[in-house]
């Protein structure tokens, strides 16, 4: 009875789970986009008037709003909005007068490369060190490990990225204390001006990560396939690293799905430190100036990035758990 209903419960088996799993990613974004655009709407103010300044003309100011679509019914406006979307149309910024589009693809060009420096920062401190302080329990390691994942969870990484501007970029020099060159001056100039960015992003996210693969790695070596390993001749390094460590990576992953929304929001705080043009700093300027159109395609892209790295994750569990596949 059990196993039937198991097999009922994960009929078709990974591609199933994985075709339920998108159905529910594209409903999850259409209720967050018009979560996004009714809180948009409800915020006070007038586009039009924004645009023209509060000395314009009655019919001036009516004209506009005609011509933003703003007279029109609440559900028109968001199903107008939603269908640009979709078709790469994001609509025009009050206060740069830009394709909203445009602003968003120059800004990803710092963001996504930021973002995934900081994950890559993160994966590589996190893993060695998790494993190896797990490795021995108590050692100094593991003392390391404890401290590094306290400092790291308790200090914001606003305060990590103010901490590097002042003990690396302006004492020593070695990296930009803030700016963004622009790709086109070289690769290695434009990494250099993202290193402290992204170091402040990745110490709290691998702090998080240090813990988890800790706790997960510990877990996983009682487990009696781990002593039945040892029991066969397996070195401690072998069983370790064969067996322990592919399996405890499925809470790592989990995790990291999980720290992906907070690195997110990280990039917001960040951004601002280091003055770098990327999607933080373009929605905390266009929350500023009151640019709704641009403050709520931004809204809608992060939950985007979120969702479908979240997506990611889940498909990935099919990889590191063979259970999954059957």
């Amino acid at each position: 009875m059990a196993r039937a209903a198991y097999h009922k419960a994960h009929k078709g088996g990974a591609p199933a789970r994985l075709a339920r799993r998108f159905a529910f990613l594209v409903a999850s974004l259409l209720a967050v986009s018009f979560v996004i655009f009714s809180v948009m709407a409800a915020v006070p103010g007038d586009p039009a008037e924004i645009m023209l300044g509060t000395s314009a003309a009655p019919d001036t100011l009516a004209a506009l709003r005609h011509q933003l679509g703003l007279d029109q019914p609440f559900l028109l406006r968001y199903i107008g909005w939603l269908g640009g979307v979709l078709t790469g149309d994001f609509g025009t910024s009050y206060t740069y007068s830009t394709p909203v589009g445009t602003l968003i693809a120059e800004r990803l060009a710092v963001t996504l490369p930021l973002a995934g420096l900081a994950i890559l920062l993160s994966v590589t401190i996190a893993l060695p060190l998790g494993v190896l302080a797990a490795a021995r329990p108590n050692g100094p390691v593991d003392l390391f490990a404890a401290l590094f994942a306290q400092i790291g969870i308790a200090v914001p990484n606003f305060w990590i990225g103010l901490l590097l501007i002042l003990a690396v970029a302006l004492t020593f020099g070695w990296f930009p204390a803030g700016g963004f060159p622009d790709w086109e001056s070289g690769f290695l100039t434009a990494l250099n001006a993202l290193a402290l960015p992204a170091i402040a992003l990745a110490i709290p996210q691998a702090a998080v990560l240090t813990r988890v693969t800790r706790t997960a790695v510990i877990e996983i070596a009682t487990e009696d396939f781990v002593r039945t390993a040892r029991a066969k001749g397996a070195t401690p390094a072998y069983a370790l690293w064969r067996h322990v460590v592919p399996n405890a990576l499925i809470p790592v992953v989990t995790m990291l799905g999980m720290q992906i929304s907070v690195l997110v929001a990280g990039t917001v705080l960040v951004e601002n430190v280091f003055t770098l043009p990327g999607m933080g700093t373009l929605a905390y300027q266009a929350l500023a100036q009151r640019d709704l159109i641009v403050v709520q395609n931004v809204a809608l892209l992060f939950a985007v990035i979120v969702m479908g790295l979240n997506f990611i994750v889940d498909a990935l569990y099919a990889v590191i758990d063979p259970r999954l596949r059957r």
